[in-house]
């Protein structure tokens, strides 16, 4: 009986225990969801307040020695001095114009949609124009310094500016881990390698009226809306949100007009329509 009694309570001890588990590991997988309405703005550069851009935070910490992604605000008209950065950097724009160059470059104009690359230490400034200039901005690691261009040096890496007009689309059926003739998505390929537990950058678009999942495989899965508008685990997001998570992930996606969305992960994701 003494045995019957202490195997009852082995199997009651091993259920709680996977429970607690469980729900430690669905809690830790609930995906992150930030709204472009909801984000709390500050400066990019606090020495120089209102002079420079606004900035928001989507995940991570700029300030820190981690990864990070924000979003910046520039004011109509709004051109830096030269200046250089301590880490390289990413960009996305989302809407207006933005120009990022060396200082004695002419104005490339990058509309929405487009990306760009800046080195570390590379000397160059940063431009805008239109009523409405937004881009988000992603490091690999942290913090995000501004620095003065005599501070400039080479660290080996070269920019890289992408017109939204020179992007090159796949449909879903010509990438290979999606192979959905019967997918109208679209994937154009910005940087790293799409595999596992490589970090890679992509621009996911959704025609209109998609719906269906996306499912994330990586360990890392971050996703900016840059145009248009997507309902993501119910939740409207309109360009400038935020939706991310750790570990396998499945969205449910909807679309009511054609959607860009640019991903970061460590891995692959698959749209899944119907």
């Amino acid at each position: 009986m003494k045995k019957i009694y202490t195997f009852l309570l082995f199997v009651c001890f091993i259920t709680a225990f996977s429970y607690v588990i469980h729900i430690s590991v669905a809690a830790e997988k609930k995906p992150e969801i930030t709204r472009f309405a909801d984000i709390e703005w500050g400066y990019l550069n606090p020495a120089r307040g209102d002079a420079g851009p606004r900035a928001a935070t989507l995940w991570g910490d700029r300030t820190a020695n981690v990864a990070s992604g924000f979003l910046v605000k520039f004011k109509d008209g709004f051109s830096s001095p030269p200046h250089i950065h301590n880490v390289t950097y990413r960009g996305v724009v989302i809407s207006g114009l933005v120009h990022n160059d060396d200082p004695k470059a002419e104005n490339m104009w990058l509309p929405a949609g487009s990306f760009w690359t800046q080195p570390a230490g590379e000397s160059h400034i940063t431009a805008a124009i239109g009523k409405n200039n937004i881009a988000y901005i992603e490091i690999d690691e942290g913090p995000y310094l501004v620095k003065p261009a005599e501070q400039a040096f080479d660290n080996g890496e070269r920019p890289v500016n992408v017109d939204k007009s020179n992007l090159v689309w796949l449909d879903a059926k010509d990438v290979k881990w999606i192979n959905d003739s019967n997918n109208n998505a679209e994937v154009a390929f910005l940087w790293g390698s799409p595999k596992e537990k490589a970090l890679n950058g992509s621009f996911l678009k959704l025609p209109a009226g998609f719906s269906g999942k996306i499912l994330a495989h990586g360990a890392i899965f971050r996703a900016v809306v840059i145009q248009g508008q997507a309902n993501v685990q119910s939740v409207e997001l309109e360009s400038g949100s935020y939706f991310g998570s750790s570990g396998v992930t499945e969205y449910s996606v909807s679309t009511k007009d054609e959607t860009i969305i640019y991903i970061r992960t460590d891995g692959k994701f698959k749209p899944i329509q119907g």
